[in-house]
């Protein structure tokens, strides 16, 4: 088995201003098997990725909203 990992940081800036909002880092994880079939083995990891990926976007997603409900 492997698992993928995935980071995101953001950094929030106020446009008029130029200042930082907020900043933050949000991670995701996704598992994949492995078998003995190179072929099979890379689509599985590219899967993960793109599970991850779009997990951790999610993630971003909601932090940002949440800091721009206290803006």
């Amino acid at each position: 088995a492997g698992t993928i990992t995935v980071t995101i940081s953001y950094d929030l800036i106020d446009n008029s201003t130029g200042k930082s909002i907020a900043t933050g880092t949000r991670e995701a994880n996704a598992s994949y098997d492995r078998t003995g079939q190179v072929f099979a083995n890379e689509r599985a990891e590219r899967d993960a990725e793109d599970r991850a990926a779009r997990e951790a976007a999610e993630a971003v997603r909601l932090a940002i909203a949440s800091d721009l409900k206290r803006v």
